[in-house]
């Protein structure tokens, strides 16, 4: 009798594991869950950066309520870290892992295991480099760098009444190629105004506010505080900027521009109290819902090629293939436009923009 207890015991803990547990709320093991629920994976590469909550909250609720379960993983920065989440959701048995990969120029090892398993891999955010990917669902990046360089253009002719100074571009992680694609929008707008002297272009490991704000300290010095712009690959090295600034007396819009990307609170708050000229707002639930929308009908359609489930806008080629892409919207924000697009579309409310 007591060994028949032992192996309904045992028996009853094989189905626990099998069902499984990942020990943040999301089940494990097989393809799909006992409900019969799909099983996607969504892989971020950083929760340092406000936004980022914003992403996850988005593309669970929508695959949540697409009837699909969510593995959810970050991975501070850290490219081993995310080697180690990316193999762990694949013990987990997900059908589909939406990535935004930590390094672009390695990724694709990832994508060529999780291939190897039957598992699709969509590419979020940041394009990997020379490397296979099943589909991408991205921001155009280069127009976020255009649009902050044009935006630039303009405070000039407004305060110089011609389109001449000293530029610093303050990019993100070096390699990336979010950061090189933002760059390149940028580099595109300063080549066409021959008045522009490009005097810093300074890549920053993990998109470090505080390695920004460094640059931003040495440009100063460098230069006695005589650079008219920073253009920031992201709202936390836009932060980084204003801080540097703020110790000279010059962070003032009318004094020097700054271009962030991410909308941020603090960089909105920002704009508004005129410390930043503008910030891109690369809405993030359009891109975070079409992500979890596309991995779910591609996890219920794993025979079928990825152009015949999903609608795609146009292929992008990252060195290894044209991969299949889905580009959604960004603005530019200025204190001007703020209550028409942020706070009226709800993604701000105006108390936390100017509070009380």
């Amino acid at each position: 009798m007591k060994s028949r207890k032992i192996l309904i015991a045992l028996s009853v803990m094989a189905m626990f594991l099998s069902n499984g547990c990942d020990g943040k709320g999301n089940g494990g093991g097989t393809n799909q869950t006992e409900t019969g629920k799909v099983k996607i994976g969504f892989l971020l590469k950083t929760m340092q950066e406000e936004r980022y909550q914003k992403d996850k909250a988005a593309f669970i609720k929508k695959a949540e309520s697409l009837g699909a379960v969510v593995v959810f993983d970050s991975a501070n920065n850290n490219e081993q870290t995310q080697l180690a989440n990316f193999e762990n959701m694949l013990v987990q048995g997900v059908k589909v892992i939406v990535l935004q990969p930590v390094n672009t120029g390695t990724a694709g090892n990832m994508v060529k295991k999780a291939h190897e398993q039957g598992v699709k891999v969509i590419g979020y955010d940041s394009m990997l480099q020379n490397g296979p990917l099943d589909l991408m669902v991205m921001q155009d990046s280069w127009a976020v760098g255009k649009l902050q360089a044009e935006a630039m253009v303009e405070w000039l002719k407004k305060k110089k009444g011609e389109v001449k100074g000293k530029v610093a571009l303050i990019m993100g992680q070096p390699g990336d190629s979010n950061a090189r694609t933002m760059s390149q929008g940028v580099y595109d707008v300063i080549k066409a105004n021959p008045g522009l002297e490009l005097v810093v272009e300074q890549a920053h490991e993990g998109w470090s506010p505080e390695k920004s704000r460094q640059t931003a300290e040495n440009a100063l010095v460098k230069y006695n505080n005589e650079i008219d712009a920073f253009i920031c690959n992201n709202s936390g090295l836009a932060r980084g900027v204003i801080s540097a600034l703020n110790v000279q007396g010059l962070a003032d819009s009318t004094k020097v521009f700054v271009a962030g990307s991410d909308a941020d609170l603090a960089n909105i708050r920002y704009v508004a109290q005129g410390k930043q000229s503008v910030e891109i707002w690369k809405k993030i639930d359009p891109l975070a819902e079409k992500a979890a929308e596309v991995a779910v009908a591609l996890a219920m359609n794993m025979d079928k090629p990825v152009t015949n489930v999903v609608k795609i806008d146009m292929m992008i080629n990252n060195g290894f293939q044209d991969v299949p892409t889905i580009v959604t919207e960004v603005v530019l924000i200025t204190k001007d436009n703020i209550d028409a697009t942020i706070i009226k579309e709800g993604y701000y409310t105006k108390e936390q923009v100017y509070g009380k």
